[in-house]
């Protein structure tokens, strides 16, 4: 608590704003399923017109520095600052175990894909909109993992790619149905079943 306080009084020191209080932890498996429930299912739409610039980020947080930053600081441990541009630390990605000290090493990844947003919805948005969803620090939407797992995930949902780290499926589903359930976006019948799949069993701990 105090490494994390000294972070933040360190980051307003250097001009940045400081970063939104995570979603909470789903208290319950019944929480995430009832949100998997409401999804509406289509099929996925077309990627005509898609281009990645049509989700502006990242977005500045503070004078040279932006929401990358900010997720390397809150996903980081022994944070390293030179003003608020986070220049080492020590990252653990979730995805597949691996452990970097150096932040260049490290992805950030977009928990649900631009290129799947696009095809369940996100076409109908207009470019700022696209821009609030590719820079969701609210949601657990942006995520530092390793450069191999981001680049093998590509735009893919569930039901065509899942972690190596199967200890982390239940947290990466409730996190892909947190995001959808929020920004409204539609599940294809394959994702859906994928994703009941690995929420299967699982338990949240209540918060204290």
């Amino acid at each position: 608590m105090a490494a994390a306080l000294g972070a933040a009084i360190a980051l307003g020191a250097a001009g940045c704003v400081p970063l939104p209080e995570p979603e909470p932890t789903p208290s319950s498996s019944g929480n995430v399923n009832q949100q998997l429930a409401e999804l509406t299912v289509a099929s996925a739409g077309s990627m005509k017109g898609y281009s990645r610039t049509r989700f502006p980020h990242w977005r500045d947080t503070g004078k040279n520095c932006d929401v990358r930053d900010s997720v390397l600081q809150r996903d980081g441990e022994s944070i390293k600052l030179s003003g608020c541009n986070v220049v080492a630390g020590r990252w653990e990605s979730p995805y597949d175990g691996r452990v970097f000290t150096d932040p260049a090493q490290v992805d950030i990844d977009h928990v649900v894909p631009l290129a799947n947003a696009w095809r369940s919805g996100a076409n109908e948005w207009d470019d700022s909109k696209r821009g609030d969803f590719a820079n969701d620090l609210t949601r657990p939407q942006l995520l530092a993992v390793s450069l191999t797992s981001n680049r093998a995930k590509g735009d893919q949902d569930p039901s065509q790619w899942k972690p190596a780290n199967r200890s982390y499926w239940c947290r990466y589903a409730a996190d892909w149905v947190t995001v959808k359930h929020y920004w409204r976006l539609t599940v294809t019948s394959a994702e859906k079943a994928a994703l009941t799949d690995m929420l299967e069993g699982c338990t949240w701990a209540s918060k204290p």
